[in-house]
């Protein structure tokens, strides 16, 4: 190996070792996140806080997976990718069923709670935010775990959003709008994270039968 690729393998281990720091950080802030707003949710009975808290929980996972394929294959890297597009989807779902289930009950959830967890909740992920921003472009590991992160801050906000409406009507509505929202961000977002890791897969098939 000539100096040229020692160094370039240098940079490298040197680029892994900061993905490695920051995840680790951000998956410690999405953990205690989501105990601390599911638990908010369920005592609120609010269907936004659900899910963001399932969020969190998808986050998490995430997060660790990535960890997992670090310095794995860029194949890995792409089957993570596709691990994660998979999470979000299921959580739309998940999300959608309880919607539907808030909009039979019909149960008026404390504003109060939505709005003080959800600042915290937006706190903390605007700074895993900040910290996943400069590795976005490094690969499509970090794209995808950035991905995640910026759908949190759309979310959290939208929670935000749900407990002053509830606040001014008085009804469970903009919770369930908010919680439906969420799930159509979470579909959105897997169909974009899955065809980008299904496209990366092919390129790398490609790639090794020529």
């Amino acid at each position: 190996m000539d100096a040229c690729c020692e160094t370039k393998a240098e940079e490298l281990n040197a680029l892994r070792g900061k993905h490695k720091t920051v995840l680790i950080v951000v998956l410690a802030i999405n953990a205690v996140l989501f105990v601390v707003e599911g638990a908010a949710g369920l005592l609120a009975n609010s269907t936004a806080l659900l899910a963001d808290s399932l969020d969190m929980l998808g986050d998490s996972l995430v997060y660790g997976f990535s960890l997992y394929v670090l310095w794995r294959s860029a194949a890995w890297k792409a089957k993570a990718a596709i691990f994660k597009g998979a999470i979000m989807a299921v959580f739309g779902i998940a999300v959608l069923m309880e919607a539907v289930y808030k909009i039979l009950a019909g149960v008026v959830p404390a504003a109060e709670v939505m709005g003080i967890i959800g600042l915290l909740v937006l706190l903390g992920n605007g700074f895993c935010f900040l910290l996943l921003y400069r590795h976005r472009s490094d690969d499509l590991n970090m794209r995808s775990t950035w991905l995640c992160s910026r759908n949190d801050i759309i979310a959290n906000v939208s929670v935000l959003a749900a407990a002053a409406a509830v606040i001014i009507f008085n009804s469970h509505w903009p919770d369930v709008i908010v919680g439906v929202s969420i799930a159509a961000l979470f579909v959105k977002s897997a169909f974009t994270v899955l065809g980008e890791s299904f496209a990366e897969l092919h390129k790398l098939k490609s790639a090794a039968v020529t």
